[in-house]
């Protein structure tokens, strides 16, 4: 799944321009997420670029280089993960993850960012991502770190739409706002890709799902994501038309206990509850012309 992923993108990217008390995520079937640097495809590439982690505030430490120092415990001394559980050695600092929808405007979950409190207290990193298999950053420029300025709008609910815009301190460099559907529904099938934080993990990207139905509310859908807490947030695509179908903000528990370690829950094709994706009709109609 996760090599057709790549060659399915680096084919259509290559002729496509740009277009609380939540359940965190889950493995569904196999493990598809992969990190960026995996590709060299530029316009996908280009998606990861206008995605951020949330880091509180308070961990990001200026050091004397003018840089952004962070916490670099390791996704398994966090969570104590068995041996074999993927990306175990790389960092896990990120909170939620968002994406860029206007020069400043970012998306994200609404229990991301529910409050002017939240806004304040948290800031936002873009190209948090590993640069090859054994190196993360070791620390941040500080035109990747942004502060909140404003709540725009936010909405959550345990059973319905979950979302917040937010306005960012200043314009975001490096990062085009990403294309998003204007209108009508996803329909039920359709292939989706997402990209975000895993478990506060380097930007990773993860495909071969699909749309299982929608709400009867037709505020979200459920899809077979392979996603975790810390994807919370983040901008889920059409793998077809490349547009953000969704924002990432519920699902499956996605950590189980095994013979004293922790490893990812994985869940069969079609089992489980499935991921729940705020549409992203919210957020287009608050950015809309």
């Amino acid at each position: 799944m996760r090599l057709f992923l790549f060659l399915f993108l680096g084919l259509v990217l290559s002729t496509t321009a740009l277009a609380g008390v939540f359940t965190p995520k889950v493995i569904y079937g196999n493990d598809d997420r992969s990190d960026v640097y995996e590709t060299k495809n530029a316009n996908l590439v280009a998606l990861a670029d206008a995605t951020a982690g949330m880091f509180p505030a308070s961990k990001l430490k200026l050091n004397a280089q003018g840089r952004y120092d962070y916490d670099k415990e390791t996704f398994g001394q966090s969570y104590g993960t068995c041996d074999d559980e993927p990306f175990r050695d790389q960092p896990a600092a990120a909170v939620c993850s968002g994406f860029l929808v206007g020069d400043d405007l970012l998306a994200t979950a609404g229990h991301c960012v529910d409050s002017e409190q939240d806004c304040r207290a948290n800031s936002w990193v873009f190209g948090y991502r590993m640069q090859d298999p054994k190196h993360a950053p070791d620390d941040f420029e500080a035109d990747q770190v942004y502060r909140c300025k404003a709540v725009i709008k936010t909405e959550q609910s345990s059973r319905g739409q979950d979302y917040s815009l937010i306005r960012l301190d200043r314009p975001v460099r490096g990062a085009r706002p990403l294309t998003l559907r204007k209108q009508g529904l996803l329909p039920v099938g359709e292939p989706l890709f997402v990209i975000g934080h895993p478990m506060g993990l380097p930007t990773k990207v993860a495909g071969g799902a699909k749309v299982r139905r929608w709400d009867t509310s037709k505020s979200f859908f459920v899809a077979n994501l392979d996603t975790y807490g810390g994807n919370s947030g983040s901008a889920v695509f059409n793998e077809k038309t490349l547009e953000v179908e969704g924002i990432l903000v519920r699902g499956e528990r996605d950590m189980v206990s095994s013979g004293g370690c922790s490893r990812s829950n994985t869940c069969a094709d079609g089992s489980c509850r499935g991921e729940d994706v705020t549409a992203i009709s919210y957020i287009q109609k608050l950015i809309a012309p």
